[in-house]
């Protein structure tokens, strides 16, 4: 293929909009040579990933969508209306064969400008149920992306005939990591099984808290990684030496999780899917209630009703403990969980996904 292709790729707000986006960007300059650049947030973490990752990033200005009354619903919509015109700006000049939005608020203004610029837009959805973005750009995606198969029902009927179920696009060091790597970084001497603890790279307070909680039990069959984000969690005396507590777990990530037996966290796509593509069993303690859409909640049902995870709402110490005893103590089930995720994260996304681009591309 030419190397003059080039392709857009938005989307941000957070990692879990982000990392996947850069996991298809990846695979295509490294397989086909295309020219890439990145349409994110002027605030926020989109700027340093894009770039940390060595793509061309522009940064747009981002209103947030809500589907509640705000005050603040007024004044974004002049944020979105100004990321709509830098956003056109940008894809005149650069002239990309096609879009493609990975969802967060930051995407639809580019979503919006690049079909009326007439180029191709695609998108992709992470979670179980589309979010209120993606349910916008689909309206003005060629092609539509889904995680999970039955994702295509919440969309309208005359859209569902462009959904293709891929999986989530998850970076190559996952499917590549090295679990004895992953426990010489953390130092980790012996056969001691390893439980990582991730709450995310703000850290959970309920997992903070519980681990707190059960860290005398869970140290004495495990040694204990646990990301705490910014929080700190003080081991009980004569435990220290099995746990690690890690503020933020970065580069190292793809080797830390494949060194684990068992991870405890939240649901949110990334971990789950990050989790499965290397086939990690996982107790999911999605966040849930009226702070949030339910999405995390989903995507913990799905991985449970694979047989891939245990999900637990809002758990006491006491019933984490019984589920790890029973689990410990079940080394049939452990070995099926790992054997279920895997096969679960199976679906390489990042690659269809990157090949799509480039058939479609020689068809212009």
């Amino acid at each position: 293929m030419a190397s003059s292709l080039k392709i857009a790729f938005t989307g941000g707000g957070t990692g879990g909009h982000i990392y996947p986006a850069l996991a298809i960007a990846r695979m295509l300059k490294e397989k086909h040579n295309v020219d890439i650049f990145y349409i994110g947030a002027d605030k926020g973490m989109d700027r340093s990933i894009v770039e940390g990752a060595s793509f061309r990033f522009y940064g747009i200005s981002s209103g947030k969508l809500r589907r509640y009354f705000s005050l603040k619903n007024i004044s974004d919509i002049f944020k979105i209306i100004k990321g709509y015109f830098a956003a056109k700006k940008i894809l005149k000049i650069e002239k990309p064969a096609l879009l493609f939005s990975k969802g967060g608020f930051v995407s639809v203004p580019p979503v919006i400008a690049a079909s009326r610029l007439k180029i191709p837009v695609w998108t992709h959805e992470s979670d179980f149920s589309p979010g209120l973005a993606t349910k916008i750009n689909a309206c003005f995606a060629a092609r539509i992306y889904t995680a999970y198969e039955k994702t295509a029902l919440f969309f309208k009927e005359d859209l569902r005939a462009r959904i293709l179920c891929s999986g989530n696009p998850v970076r190559s060091e996952f499917r590549e990591a090295d679990g004895e790597k992953g426990r010489a970084f953390l130092g980790v001497k012996g056969n001691k099984k390893i439980l990582l603890v991730l709450g995310g790279s703000q850290g959970a307070k309920e997992i903070n808290d519980l681990v707190a909680l059960c860290l005398p039990e869970l140290t004495s069959s495990f040694f204990v990684v646990h990301q705490t984000g910014n929080s700190a969690v003080s081991p009980a005396s004569g435990h220290e030496q099995d746990y690690l507590p890690i503020p933020y777990i970065k580069n190292e990530m793809p080797d830390v999780l494949a060194s684990a037996s068992l991870v405890i966290g939240r649901s949110g796509a990334g971990t789950v899917w990050e989790s499965a593509a290397i086939g990690v069993p996982m107790i999911l303690v999605p966040l849930s209630g009226s702070g949030t859409r339910g999405d995390q909640v989903e995507n913990a049902r799905y991985f449970s009703g694979q047989g891939a995870a245990i999900m637990l709402i809002h758990p006491t110490p006491e019933v984490l403990l019984q589920e790890l005893h029973s689990l410990i103590h079940d080394e049939k089930r452990w070995t099926s969980m790992a054997a279920l995720s895997k096969a679960a994260g199976e679906k390489n996304a990042a690659q269809t996904i990157s090949e799509d681009i480039v058939l479609f591309s020689r068809s212009l």
